[in-house]
C-alpha cells in the first residue's frame, strides 16, 4: 500500500484514531490531485502549543502560537514534474497543534475530527502551492478544501 504520510509526535502521546483519520484525508487529497501513483508523501508532526510557537518563531519569526504550519519543499510549478520519481520524496512538512485543534473545534461548534481534517487539508494545499493572501486565491483554496472534506462526508458544524 502506498504511504501518503509519515506521522511524528513532538511531546504528545501517539493516537491511532488521529493517524487513521490523517491517512484517510491525505489519501483523498492525493487522489483528488492525481498524485496517488507518485512516490511523494507528507510529513506531519502533531504537537502542543508551546512547540508550535517555538517553530513559528524559529522559521517565520512570528512569536505566537498557531494551529497549523506548512513547509513546502517544492514550488507549485515543480510538483507536476515529480510524478515519475523513482524514489520516495517528501512533498513537505505540516505541523499541527492538537490542543489548538481541540479548542477551535469547540469554538466553531463542530467535531475534533472535522477540525483536524481541515488542518490536514489546509496544510496539504499549502504544500501544493496554494495560498490565501489575496481574496480570489483564498476563495479558490477554500473550494478545494471543502471539496475534499465534503467527499469524505466531513461537514461543518456536525459531529462525525
Amino acid at each position: 500500500m502506498k504511504k501518503f504520510v509519515e506521522i511524528e509526535y513532538l511531546d504528545l502521546k501517539e493516537n491511532i484514531e488521529c493517524e487513521e483519520l490523517i491517512n484517510k484525508v491525505l489519501e483523498k487529497c492525493f487522489l483528488t490531485e492525481g498524485l496517488e501513483n507518485t512516490n511523494l508523501y507528507v510529513s506531519i508532526t502533531l504537537t502542543n502549543p508551546e512547540n508550535i510557537k517555538k517553530i513559528n518563531k524559529k522559521y517565520r519569526n512570528i512569536d505566537k502560537e498557531t494551529d497549523v504550519l506548512s513547509f513546502p519543499i517544492f514550488e507549485k510549478e515543480e510538483i507536476l514534474n515529480l510524478k515519475n520519481l523513482n524514489h520516495e520524496e517528501v512533498l513537505g512538512d505540516i505541523v499541527i497543534s492538537v490542543d489548538r485543534v481541540m479548542e477551535q473545534s469547540k469554538e466553531y461548534g463542530h467535531s475534533f475530527e472535522r477540525e483536524l481534517s481541515y488542518m490536514v487539508v489546509h496544510g496539504f494545499y499549502h504544500l501544493m502551492g496554494e495560498d490565501h493572501i489575496k481574496e480570489e486565491d483564498k476563495k479558490h483554496m477554500r473550494e478545494k478544501e471543502e471539496k475534499i472534506l465534503k467527499s469524505l462526508n466531513i461537514l461543518r458544524n456536525t459531529n462525525i
